[in-house]
C-alpha cells in the first residue's frame, strides 16, 4: 500500500505534476521543488502571492549542504533535538526554483519525519515542495475531510494514505536561523 502510493505520487511529479499528500504535520500539497512551471501550479491553485514563499521537505539533514550555500552548525542540533517538526529558514538557497526562494535569498526547510514522505524523497532524491492544502488567506485543514473540493480537484494527484486520520495536527514550528547563528521565532 505505502509502496504503491510513494511509486504513483513520484511519477506524477517526475513528469511537473502536484499532488495532495500527508505530511508529519497538516496535508501539504506538494511538486518537484526543482520544477519552475510546477511550483507555479501550486501557487495558482492556492491564489497564493509569489512574493510569499513556501517551504521544502528533506528526508535527511545530510542533503542541507546541497539546498543551504553555508549552513551554521546550530541547524543540525536544532533538528535532532526538536520535539515537534521544525521548519528552518536559511538564507543561501541553492539548487531549488527559483519561484521558491525569499526575496532575501533564504529558504524554508524541514526534514520530515513521515513515512510516506521519506520514502517518496528516498526514491526522488530532491527536494519536494511543501504548503498547506487550504485557499491562500483559508484557514489550513486539520485532516483531509476539511481540505476544500477546490484544492482535491485542482491536484494531480490525492496520495491514498492517512484520510481517515482524525488525529489533530498542527503546522511546523518555524524559526529563521542566521549565518552567525542568531535566530528567531517565526511560528511557535
Amino acid at each position: 500500500m505505502l509502496k504503491d502510493e510513494v511509486a504513483k505520487a513520484l511519477k506524477v511529479i517526475q513528469e511537473g505534476g502536484i499532488i495532495l499528500y500527508p505530511t508529519d504535520t497538516i496535508w501539504g500539497i506538494g511538486c518537484d521543488a526543482t520544477n519552475t512551471e510546477a511550483v507555479e501550479k501550486i501557487y495558482k491553485l492556492k491564489q497564493r502571492d509569489e512574493a510569499k514563499s513556501m517551504i521544502i521537505l528533506l528526508d535527511t539533514e545530510n542533503k542541507l549542504e546541497s539546498y543551504i550555500r553555508e549552513v551554521n552548525p546550530l541547524a543540525y542540533d536544532l533538528i535532532e533535538y526538536a520535539e515537534n517538526p521544525l521548519t528552518l529558514v536559511m538564507p543561501g538557497a541553492k539548487n531549488i526554483s527559483p519561484a521558491l526562494i525569499a526575496s532575501d535569498g533564504s529558504i524554508g526547510i524541514r526534514i520530515t519525519k513521515h513515512p510516506f514522505c521519506q520514502q517518496l524523497l528516498q526514491r526522488f532524491r530532491k527536494p519536494l515542495v511543501s504548503t498547506s492544502a487550504n485557499i491562500s488567506g483559508k484557514p489550513f485543514p486539520q485532516y483531509f475531510s476539511q481540505i476544500a473540493p477546490e484544492i482535491i480537484d485542482g491536484v494531480d494527484y490525492v496520495v491514498d494514505i492517512d484520510q481517515y486520520d482524525m488525529e489533530i495536527k498542527t503546522p511546523s514550528t518555524i524559526m529563521r536561523l542566521a549565518p552567525n547563528g542568531s535566530f528567531e521565532f517565526i511560528r511557535r
